[in-house]
């Protein structure tokens, strides 16, 4: 038998409203009818790595919390200039 397997808590591509400074103030995943609030910007992070590379692994992460509980970490990927979230 054979089984499809996929990555678990693979990043996606998700639309960030960010505030003058950069900060996510709002959050919207492809199958959510609406944005959702950010309550709290609970830690932020940045990842530089492989600079070695054509394409360095440049980004600066958040954890949030949501509106209504949720936790969901998302990333700024600064060589594509694109967000990605997925879930704390």
């Amino acid at each position: 038998m054979i089984r499809d397997f996929r990555p678990l808590n693979q990043p996606g591509a998700i639309e960030v409203v960010t505030d003058a400074d950069g900060q996510p103030c709002a959050v919207r995943r492809p199958r959510w009818p609406t944005a959702r609030r950010v309550a709290r910007v609970q830690d932020r992070w940045r990842i530089d790595d492989e600079w070695w590379r054509e394409k360095p692994v440049q980004r600066i992460y958040h954890a949030l919390l949501l509106e209504d509980g949720e936790l969901l970490v998302v990333y700024h990927d600064l060589v594509a200039d694109a967000w990605f979230g997925q879930r704390a």
